[in-house]
């Protein structure tokens, strides 16, 4: 038996064994994609291929912390119903000793093709980083190009910190995007260009930590994301090491975005501010295809590194996938939305209208559960506080409440009391406008609000009781007007 034939059966033979454990837990998720068990991560290698939807993504099968990475496979013909296909690919490989790592997928005269970093350590736990490719001929099996690696560890003048490429095809040439750290530890993304995806030139430095009067922003730069929207150049990367500000950077590590112009010519791209993509609690290493149908859609793990005390280990597996949102880009801002496929999981829809709120709070009848999608369209009258509690118990001892606090122009999502695993509050500015909008789906033990069309999306996750499914609205010190919600359970 070979080595990779070896690795698979031994992640096989955990993911059978642990299986009914994982299924058996009520926290599991019903439309988002999660591990069958063991520990999920990064997204990878998202592409629309042949009518059809395939994500990768990290996966240690055999534990709940981090450990020896595989890439994990899913496929789906419409974002909402996905199909558990066999591992893509094992570290069976001298270049991957210690992990296949973060990349992407491309169509590579029409054969899907992955990019690859190949992680390997040393007794000391010093690092080296590889670029490999994989193929396949049937979208399911992948086999390792002959002489992998394609590019060895890091140009000069940064350290083994060298991972997570994103390919893409521009006017007849391949380009990679990738990111690192400099040996005076500030985070980088180099672009690197090609004609067969085999021999790769360095461009120059897109953008950095300490680079054009940017600032320090963090020690290393992973899972670099580079593509066009509406005539601009987006840059998605997740920092590492930025000091929490006021409302800002609240989490282990961060994920955002610049907004700007790429010069193809030196690799340096000129800029805007970083502004961060998700405002909740778990939320990182994002990832973007451009699908068949001209839209920009993300996936990102729903969950931090070194975050891995969720009560779900218990159950041998831990962490899941957002949703798969569409981007648009108005302005220098990014908006995010879910995509429309999601709306084929509705049933039981329930609506209210103009409904006044005077510094109360009520319970809407058939407006409860666990498994569900929200709107809410509030129209402000003079209350200085007003939102939703979700997942409420009968005694008030949990909840999970998210309101707009006029006063100070925030919105804030308040997990404090939403029973077991992390706590916490996250913030974000938003001007004072007369109407405010919530699109929320919540999924057992995740919750996603979008927030006026995507203008922003706070993400969590949370570990009420099962029995905990009321859901309230509120105003205070004043009144507030629903002037619609409409709630749906999610099949």
């Amino acid at each position: 038996m070979d080595k990779n034939t070896e690795l698979i059966n031994k992640a096989n033979e955990i993911i059978e064994k642990n299986r009914d454990i994982a299924e058996g837990d009520y926290y599991r998720l019903k439309y988002h994609i999660m591990p069958p068990t063991g520990l999920l991560n990064d997204p990878n290698g998202f592409i629309h291929y042949k009518g059809e939807y395939h994500l990768f993504y990290q996966f240690h099968p055999f534990d709940t912390t981090h450990g020896l990475k595989y890439w994990a496979h899913m496929k789906s013909k419409d974002l909402v119903h996905w199909e558990e296909l066999p591992i893509a690919l094992a570290p069976s490989k001298w270049y991957e000793t210690h992990g296949c790592y973060s990349g992407s997928a491309v169509k590579n005269d029409g054969i899907l093709t992955l990019v690859y970093t190949g992680n390997v350590k040393d007794e000391e736990g010093n690092r080296e980083t590889y670029q490999c490719l994989a193929t396949t001929e049937d979208g399911i099996q992948f086999s390792k190009y002959d002489n992998n690696p394609v590019m060895y560890n890091q140009p000069e003048g940064y350290t083994r910190h060298f991972r997570d490429p994103k390919v893409w095809k521009k006017d007849g040439l391949w380009y990679m995007v990738i990111g690192t750290q400099t040996v005076k530890e500030e985070g980088r993304v180099l672009l690197f260009k090609s004609k067969d995806l085999k021999d790769w030139e360095l461009v120059g430095e897109v953008a950095g930590s300490n680079l054009n009067d940017l600032g320090y922003l963090g020690y290393m730069w992973e899972c670099p994301d580079l593509f066009s929207l509406n005539g601009k150049d987006v840059l998605i990367f997740s920092p590492q090491g930025i000091e929490a500000k006021g409302d800002l950077y609240n989490n282990i590590y961060q994920s955002g975005y610049f907004v700007g112009k790429l010069d193809y010519s030196t690799g340096k791209m000129e800029h805007g501010e970083f502004i961060e993509i998700d405002r909740g609690f778990e939320f990182y290493a994002p990832q973007t295809t451009l699908d068949e149908k001209g839209r920009r859609i993300m996936f990102a793990w729903m969950g931090l590194p070194e975050r891995e005390e969720h009560p779900t280990v218990e159950h041998k597996w831990i962490h899941a996938m957002t949703l798969p949102r569409v981007l648009e880009l108005k302005g220098s801002k990014l908006y995010q939305k879910p995509v429309e496929e999601l709306k084929l999981l509705r049933k039981d829809q329930v609506t209210y209208k103009d409904i006044l709120i005077d510094n109360e709070e009520i319970i809407l009848q058939k407006i409860s559960g666990d498994v569900l999608e929200l709107l809410v369209e509030f129209e402000l009258e003079d209350a200085n506080e007003f939102g939703i509690k979700l997942r409420c118990s009968e005694d008030g001892k949990e909840e999970t409440v998210l309101y707009y606090d006029r006063n100070n122009e925030k919105f804030i999502f308040d997990r404090n009391k939403s029973g077991k695993g992390y706590k916490g509050i996250r913030r974000c500015k938003i001007p004072n406008t007369n109407i405010l909008k919530l699109h929320i789906f919540m999924d057992r033990s995740s919750l996603e609000v979008f927030i006026n069309d995507g203008e922003e999306v706070f993400t969590g996750r949370i570990y009420p009781s099962k029995e905990s499914l009321g859901i309230k609205l509120f105003a205070k010190e004043g009144k507030v007007k629903i002037r619609n919600i409409s709630k749906w359970n999610l099949e």
